[in-house]
């Protein structure tokens, strides 16, 4: 099949890893050609550029800024996405006929680029739902609900689903939430196709770790735990600040290592208080971030208290690829928790619970965390591996067609 692949993650090689990268790759494996249209953002300066690589093509589409900006170019970027992207498709793709139209969200503004490819070549269109928009910025309060611009992002969303032929959920509650809040979306089309990746397990000696502890001043002689990933709003990072400034238990150590639009806000507190039990670092490369998480002993996932929608952060497979018990902080909302506790690899508590995460943390400093760790590779190998999400999309599109 040729796969037209739409998503705002930049993907200038599939060298690299990552949730679409493993999926894109395993699709080239199977013997198809994907052709895979992200964007350039402007503070890149980098003009539109068409890649060839094996089997891939790869459009990298001149836009604003859609990340890491502010909520007016952000907002403005994404109403403009769609009509940028579809320019690029005319022009490099006119002489190519699209058996499938895979796209994530974030955003939700691909309507006419699909609607266009399903017309032209009677395309199957499938949606990864990677994020519930707008409804987490109403819960962010980066919308108000009911506005003019909530009310346009609303009927983007419900042009979205209505043109997806499937909707893969990232978990059962985000498939409940979705069925629940979108009346006119038949249950038939919506499945739970999940966050996958293919594994890569990196395992070091006992001087290996301490190496690479030491390498970024990391103590090591406690319990190490790790929270990697965006520092944004939607991570409530005033309770990761909150634990750390509250961490009883003296034998844990807490490092922070991301980037987002809240790191200037831990950087600076980290620089008025210097705790002692804890540690910030800027964003590393993939492969070095990596060996970091490999030397650590517990890997942590921060949500706002806030949201009324079930997010299912792609941070959990890291851990459970490094073998990592993992202690989640997050709304009620969201179901992660409770396949963290169901698989015996972690515990979960809710966002804003300070005496929880504290005793969570003591328990886990006290636990037996190599048979947890084996716990969350059994998990990942149940459910999170990239050939299950591609046998979905391909029994999707069998049966549908059939």
């Amino acid at each position: 099949m040729n796969i037209l692949f739409l998503s705002m993650v930049n993907i200038s090689t599939l060298q690299q890893r990552g949730i679409y990268h493993d999926l894109l790759n395993q699709f080239i494996n199977e013997n198809h050609s994907v052709f895979i249209v992200t964007p350039s953002e402007r503070r890149h300066k980098k003009k539109t550029v068409l890649l060839q690589e094996g089997k891939a093509s790869l459009l990298n589409v001149q836009t604003l800024n859609l990340t890491k900006t502010n909520v007016i170019e952000k907002g403005l970027g994404q109403i403009l996405v769609e009509k940028q992207f579809l320019k690029a498709i005319k022009k490099n793709y006119k002489d190519v006929t699209f058996d499938l139209v895979l796209y994530s969200t974030p955003p939700i503004t691909f309507s006419k680029v699909i609607s266009y490819i399903k017309h032209k070549d009677n395309a199957y269109s499938y949606l990864l739902l990677k994020d519930i928009f707008p409804q987490n910025a109403v819960d962010m309060k980066m919308i108000k609900q009911n506005s003019l611009i909530h009310r346009y992002f609303n009927k983007k969303e419900k042009e979205l689903y209505a043109l997806s032929d499937t909707i893969g959920c990232m978990s059962e509650a985000n498939k409940t939430f979705i069925l629940k809040n979108n009346p006119s979306v038949s249950e038939e089309k919506v499945e739970v196709n999940p966050n996958s990746i293919h594994p890569l397990f990196i395992k070091y000696d006992d001087e290996e770790k301490a190496a690479i502890k030491s390498k970024y001043k990391i103590p090591l002689d406690k319990t190490i735990f790790v929270y990697g990933g965006n520092l944004g709003i939607p991570q409530g990072v005033d309770f990761l600040l909150d634990t750390i400034a509250k961490l009883k238990e003296p034998t844990a150590h807490i490092v922070v290592v991301g980037g987002g639009t809240q790191f200037t806000k831990l950087e600076q507190w980290f620089e008025t208080n210097s705790p002692s039990n804890a540690t910030l670092l800027a964003g590393l490369p993939k492969n070095e971030y990596d060996s970091l998480l490999a030397a650590c002993d517990i890997g942590m996932i921060f949500l706002h208290k806030d949201f009324t929608i079930p997010n299912f952060p792609s941070r959990l497979l890291a851990y459970l690829e490094m073998k990592k018990p993992v202690l989640a902080a997050t709304d009620v909302n969201t179901d992660i928790g409770k396949v963290i506790e169901n698989a015996q690899c972690g515990y979960w508590v809710e966002a804003g619970d300070s005496d929880g995460i504290q005793n969570k943390i003591s328990a886990l400093c006290k636990s037996n965390l190599k048979s947890m760790g084996s716990n969350s590779w059994d998990l990942l190998n149940r459910e999170y591996l990239v050939e299950k999400s591609y046998s979905l999309i391909l029994e999707k599109i069998n049966n549908d067609i059939a």
